[in-house]
C-alpha cells in the first residue's frame, strides 16, 4: 500500500519566527555569558603576567579542536542520513491507517532540512565540547621530541609512546565514536523511511539500506584492525601483574602478542567480507565473517593468553618473568630519576662517646629544634601583631647565611590575613581596598630557642622570630628591600589597589602609614568604566561599579595564589604543594616547584600521584591522585612576592618532555642558564617529588629480578610516631612520616649539607632499614644518597616507631608528661628527626605544650633525644645530650639568645605572663639583674596562687607587679649589656 502524503505542519507567524530569534538569542546569552566574562577575565590576567601568548594558545586549540571533532562527528552523521534519505524507497509500505511511524515520518519530511541539519549540528556541538579538552595531548603530538632512548621490545624511541602512541589512540577514539553515531543515524534514518522492515518472517532489509549498514560496519571493522596494530605497543604499559610490576609480562610477550596480529588479520579478511556482501544480496558472508571475529577474540585473545599464564607462567613465574621484570626495573629508574642513587653501606652501630659528638662540627651544632608544623600559632601570636596579619597552617625551612654563618631558618611571610578581621573591620572598603597586603619577612634560627623569659619551672621556649619590614629592613639579619606582601599563600580574595591621592581610602601600611598606595607593576586596570562593569559581573559586586574609591591608577589583584599563578601560566605542569618564601636581592620571592609527567613510559612502575605523597602532614596542598610512571623537577617558578610577577626556568633544558612544551610555548619557560647564584642557593629539593622517589626506592632498591619478585627485601616508608592517632591516612590507614629538611653533615663528607632526609624501614617491621636524603646544595643537587643498614640481624637499629615507643615508656618522660597533660595543658610532639651520627643514627624530637586557653600557642618545653639504648629528656639539647654521653658535647647553639632589637618581637607583654615563664639567671655580675629576676619569679609565684583560688583582685595586682618587675629587668639588662646567656 501507498504512504499517504505527508501531513503539512503549521505555519509560524513573522511575529512569532522573531520571538522564537529573541528567545534563542537569550537562551544563547545565559549559556555563553558567563563563559565569554570569564574568558575576558583570564585575558586581562595573562596579559598582567605577560603570558597572553599561553592563553591564545589555548583557546586557538580549543577552538580548532572543538570544530575538527564536531565537523567528523556530525558531518559524518550528516552524509549517512543524507544517503539514507535519498536512497529511501520512492514508495513505502505502511502497516495500516495506524501506522506509529507515519506520524513522525510526516514531521521530518515536513521540515528535512531542520532535521537534516539540526541533528548533525547538536552531534558535532556535544562531540566538540567534549572533545577540546584534549588540547594538552594534540600539542604534545604535533611538538613531540624524542627521547634519545627506545624501548627494549620494538626498539622505538620513548617519545613515540610519550606523545604519538595517545594522540592516535586517540583519534581513533573519536572515529569508532563517528561511526557508531552515524551508522546509528542510518539504521533509524532507513527504519523510519521504510528501507528496514521488521513485519514479516525476518523482516525485510533494502539493497540501499544493506549496502550503507554492510560499508559502515566494514569500515568499522577495518579501523579496529588500526587499533589491534596499536595495542601491541599499549601491551608495554599491561598492568597484568600490577601492583608488583607493570609492563609485557611473559604471557603478553607470548600469547597476547601474536594474538593481536592474528586478530588483525581476521579484522581485515572481516572487512573485506563486509565490503563484498554489500553488494551481494546474501549477507550469510559477512555475518560467517562477523563470528569468526567475536570467536578468534574469545578463544585466541583471551582464552589461549588465560590458559598460558594459569599452568605454565605461574608455577615458574620467578623465572618466566625474570626478563620481564628486569626491564622494569630499569625502565622505573630512568622514569623516575633513580639511575644515579648513591648507595653505601652503614653499619647502625650507636658507639660514640663524648668526644666523637665533640667533634662533629657538622651535625650536632645544626640540630634543628624548631618544627615548622607546629609553630605556626607561636609565630602568629607573638610576631604578627595586628590581628590582619597570619601565617599559613605549615612554615618553611630554608637556610642563609648571616653574619657569615650559614644555618637554617624557620622562615614565612607576614600575610593579609583578612579572614582574621574582626566584625567592626569587615566592611567591603576594608575587606578590598585597605587591608590589602602583608609586610615582612619572618625568620628565626631553627637550632635555637629564646628561654630570655622564664619561669621557676623552665618550661617554655619560644623561636628567636625576629622580621624584616618597612620599619626595620635588616631585623632578622636578613636585609629586604621591598617586604610588602601582596600575593602570597593566604591571599584568596582580591584586592584593589593604587588610585589617585585623596580619593582612595588608603591602604594599611604600618600604624604610622595608612594612607599608602600601591606603586608597583601588579595587577589588572580598572580605572575604566568596561572593566568595571566586568568585574562587578564576575565577583557579583555592585560596589566595584559606583565606589568613588576607584579610580585612575587602581587596579585589581586576583589570582594571588603562588600556586595557582604558576599553575595557570603552565597548565602543563604538576605543581609542588608547599610553595616557600625567599629573600633574593632583597625582594621576597615565592618559590614554587613543577614537575613534567606522564603515565605512558613503557615498562615503568605506575604510582598514584596522591597517594605517594600523602604523609601526616598538614597545611600543604594536596596532589590528585593522578596515575603516573615518569616525573622530573624539571621546572623552578618564582612568584614576586610585590609584583606578582612570574618567572619560569628551566632545572634540565634537555628533558624531552620540557622540550615539547617550549616547542608549543616559546620563551615561556626561561633557560637555566639565567637562574641567577643567589636564586640557585635558595633552591630546595621539592617535597613531593621526593616523596614519590623514597615510595619507589623501598622497591628499586633491589638488584636481582628474582628477589625482587619474592618481595622479602622490600622496604616501607615508616608511620609517623608522632602523630596520635594518625593524620591524613593513606589508604592502607598509615600516616606515613614526612620527609624533613636538615643541615647536616653526610657520613663521609666533612661539610654539613641543606639536605631532604627519610627513614626507611624492613617491610611491615619498624626496625630501620636504611636512611635516604638528598642534597640541595647548588654544588650537588639532587644526589640521592642511601645508606644500607645490615639485613644480617647482627645490628638490627630502632626505627622511628620503636624509638617513640622507647621515648614514651622512659620512667623520666613519663613522670613530666604526668605533669604537662593536665586539664591546662596540651602535649605537642615535634618532628622526629633521624640523623647519622657517628656510625649510628640520633634521634631528636621536640616536645611542645600548649594551654588549653583562647590564643594561646605552643612553646617548647623538652627535647627527647636517643642513642642507642639511652635516651636524654632535658629542657635543652645541651642537657639531653649530656645525660646520654656523661658531659656536655658544647657545640650547640646557645639555646638562650635574645632577638635582635625589633618592635615586632618583643618578648613579654602582660597580656602574655600568664604563659610566659620569667628570665632565667644569667650567671654574670649584675645584683640588679639578679633582684630583677627574683622580683619576676616572686610576681609569678602570686599570679599562680591568685589564678588556682579565683581572687580576680588579686591577680590583677600581681599582673601590676609582673609588669613593673618585667621593665625592671629590661632596665637592669641594658644597663648590664646583656645579650643572652646559656
Amino acid at each position: 500500500m501507498a504512504s499517504r502524503p505527508p501531513v503539512s505542519l503549521p505555519k509560524l507567524s513573522r511575529r512569532s519566527r522573531i520571538l522564537l530569534i529573541i528567545a534563542a538569542i537569550v537562551v544563547l546569552a545565559l549559556l555563553l555569558g558567563a563563559r565569554l566574562l570569564d574568558t575576558y577575565v583570564d585575558w586581562l590576567w595573562f596579559g598582567e603576567v605577560g603570558a597572553r601568548s599561553v592563553f591564545s594558545t589555548i583557546v586557538l586549540t580549543r577552538i580548532v579542536l572543538f570544530f575538527a571533532i564536531a565537523v567528523l562527528v556530525g558531518g559524518l552523521l550528516a552524509i549517512s542520513l543524507t544517503i539514507a534519505y535519498r536512497t529511501r524507497p520512492v514508495f513505502v509500505p505502511i502497516s495500516g491507517t495506524d501506522d506509529p511511524l507515519a506520524r513522525y515520518r510526516s514531521a521530518v519530511v515536513g521540515r528535512i532540512r531542520l532535521f537534516g541539519i539540526g541533528i548533525p549540528v547538536i552531534a558535532g556541538v556535544i562531540a566538540g565540547a567534549t572533545g577540546q579538552s584534549d588540547w594538552q595531548r594534540v600539542q604534545l603530538f604535533l611538538n613531540g621530541t624524542e627521547f634519545g632512548q627506545t624501548d627494549p621490545e620494538f626498539g622505538k624511541d620513548i617519545g613515540f609512546y610519550a606523545f604519538d602512541l595517545p594522540f592516535y589512540t586517540w583519534l581513533l577514539g573519536w572515529l569508532f565514536i563517528a561511526l557508531v553515531v552515524s551508522f546509528f543515524g542510518a539504521l533509524i534514518a532507513h527504519y523510519l523511511f521504510g528501507g528496514i522492515r521488521l513485519a514479516g518472517k525476518g523482516g525485510q532489509l533494502a539493497g540501499p539500506a544493506r549496502v550503507q549498514l554492510s560499508v559502515t560496519i566494514g569500515i568499522f571493522v577495518l579501523l579496529k584492525a588500526v587499533e589491534y596494530f596499536f595495542d601491541r605497543y599499549n601491551l608495554l604499559f599491561s598492568d597484568r601483574n600490577a601492583p608488583l610490576f607493570y609492563g609485557a609480562t611473559y604471557t603478553d610477550l607470548n600469547a597476547a602478542l601474536p594474538a593481536k596480529l592474528i586478530l588483525l588479520c581476521i579484522c581485515v579478511f572481516c572487512a573485506i567480507a563486509f565490503f563484498v556482501g554489500a553488494f551481494l544480496r546474501n549477507i550469510q558472508l559477512p555475518a560467517i565473517a562477523l563470528v569468526l571475529l567475536i570467536l578468534s577474540a574469545i578463544i585466541v585473545g583471551a582464552a589461549w593468553p588465560a590458559v598460558l599464564e594459569q599452568f605454565s607462567v605461574r608455577p615458574n613465574a620467578n623465572e618466566k618473568e625474570a626478563l620481564s621484570i628486569q626491564r622494569n626495573m630499569d625502565a622505573t629508574r630512568n622514569a623516575y630519576g633513580l639511575t644515579n642513587v648513591q648507595y653505601e653501606p652503614y653499619s647502625g652501630k650507636s658507639q660514640a662517646t663524648a668526644a666523637d659528638i665533640k667533634a662533629d662540627q657538622g651535625t650536632i651544632p645544626n640540630i634543628r629544634l624548631l618544627d615548622p608544623n607546629v609553630l605556626s600559632p607561636t609565630f602568629t601570636q607573638r610576631v604578627a601583631r595586628e590581628n590582619i596579619y597570619g601565617f599559613p597552617q605549615k612554615l618553611d625551612i630554608d637556610r642563609y647565611t648571616v653574619n657569615g654563618k650559614t644555618q637554617d631558618y624557620i622562615v614565612a611571610a607576614k600575610e593579609i590575613r583578612t579572614d582574621g578581621l574582626a566584625e567592626n573591620q569587615r566592611s567591603w572598603i576594608n575587606r578590598h581596598l585597605v587591608y590589602t597586603h602583608g609586610n615582612g619577612f619572618v625568620a628565626a634560627p631553627a637550632n635555637t630557642i629564646d628561654r630570655a623569659v622564664q619561669g621557676a619551672n623552665s618550661d617554655g621556649g619560644y623561636p628567636v622570630a625576629s622580621t624584616s619590614d618597612t620599619q626595620n629592613p635588616k631585623g632578622s639579619g636578613i636585609e629586604v628591600t621591598e617586604p610588602r606582601i601582596y600575593y602570597g599563600e593566604l591571599a584568596t580574595d582580591y584586592a584593589i589597589v593604587g588610585g589617585a591621592p585623596g580619593k582612595a581610602p588608603g591602604e594599611y601600611d604600618t600604624a604610622a602609614d595608612r594612607n599608602y598606595l600601591y606603586q608597583g607593576t601588579g595587577g589588572v586596570p580598572i580605572d575604566n568604566w568596561f572593566n568595571r562593569l566586568v568585574f562587578a559581573a564576575q565577583y557579583g559586586e555592585r560596589n566595584i561599579l559606583f565606589s568613588d574609591a576607584i579610580g585612575d591608577g587602581s587596579k585589581i589583584m586576583y589570582n594571588r595564589d603562588p600556586r595557582e599563578r604558576v599553575r595557570n601560566i603552565a597548565p602543563w605542569l604538576q605543581v609542588d604543594g608547599d610553595p616557600y618564601p625567599a629573600v633574593i636581592d632583597g625582594k621576597i620571592q615565592w618559590i614554587v616547584d613543577g614537575y613534567t609527567t606522564i603515565d605512558n613510559y613503557p615498562y615503568a612502575q605506575k604510582t598514584g600521584f596522591g597517594a605517594a605523597t600523602q604523609d601526616s602532614l598538614s597545611g600543604v596542598a594536596r596532589q590528585a591522585n593522578n596515575s603516573i610512571n615518569y616525573i622530573r623537577n624539571s621546572v623552578k617558578a618564582t612568584v614576586d612576592a610585590f609584583t606578582g610577577q612570574v618567572n619560569l626556568y628551566s632545572i634540565d633544558d634537555k628533558e624531552p618532555v620540557l622540550k615539547a612544551w617550549e616547542n608549543v610555548f616559546p620563551g615561556i619557560v626561561k633557560p637555566s642558564s639565567e637562574i641567577s647564584p643567589k636564586l640557585r642557593e635558595h633552591f630546595r629539593y621539592p617535597e613531593d617529588m621526593f616523596k614519590v622517589q623514597r615510595e619507589l626506592l623501598s622497591k628499586y632498591h633491589v638488584q636481582n629480578p628474582q628477589e625482587f619478585y619474592t618481595t622479602q627485601t622490600f622496604w616501607n616508608v615508616p608511620q609517623d610516631p608522632t602523630q596520635e592517632g594518625g593524620i591524613n591516612p593513606d589508604a592502607s590507614g598509615v600516616a606515613k612520616q614526612p620527609a624533613y629538611y636538615v643541615l647536616a653533615e653526610v657520613p663521609g663528607e666533612d661539610k654539613s649539607k641543606f639536605q631532604l632526609t627519610s627513614s626507611l624501614t624492613a617491610l611491615q617491621r619498624q626496625y630501620l632499614a636504611a636512611w635516604v636524603s638528598v642534597s640541595s646544595d647548588p654544588e650537588d643537587y639532587g644526589t640521592i644518597r642511601v645508606l644500607r643498614l645490615p639485613t644480617d640481624g647482627s645490628a638490627q637499629v630502632d626505627g622511628p616507631v620503636q624509638v617513640q615507643n622507647r621515648f614514651q615508656s622512659d620512667a623520666k618522660f613519663a613522670q613530666d608528661r604526668t605533669l604537662f597533660t593536665n586539664q591546662s595543658v596540651n602535649v605537642i610532639f615535634g618532628n622526629l628527626l633521624t640523623l647519622p651520627v657517628a656510625n649510628g643514627f640520633l634521634y631528636v624530637e621536640p616536645v611542645y605544650i600548649q594551654q588549653r586557653n583562647q590564643n594561646s600557642y605552643p612553646q617548647l618545653a623538652r627535647v627527647l633525644v636517643s642513642y642507642g639504648p639511652k635516651i636524654g629528656f632535658a629542657p635543652t639539647l645541651d642537657e639531653a645530650l649530656k645525660q646520654i654521653f656523661g658531659e656536655s658535647p658544647g657545640t650547640t647553639t646557645p639555646p638562650v639568645q635574645q632577638p635582635p632589637q625589633n618592635p615586632t618581637t618583643t618578648p613579654t607583654t602582660p597580656s602574655q605572663t600568664s604563659q610566659t615563664p620569667a628570665p632565667p639567671p644569667t650567671g654574670q655580675a649584675n645584683p640588679e639583674l639578679d633582684k630583677a629576676v627574683g622580683e619576676i619569679q616572686a610576681a609569678l609565684a602570686k599570679l599562680r596562687a591568685a589564678q588556682q583560688s579565683g581572687n580576680f583582685a588579686d591577680q590583677g595586682a600581681a599582673l601590676a607587679e609582673l609588669d613593673a618587675a618585667a621593665k625592671h629587668y629590661e632596665t637592669a639588662k641594658n644597663a648590664g649589656g646583656q645579650t643572652g646567656g646559656g
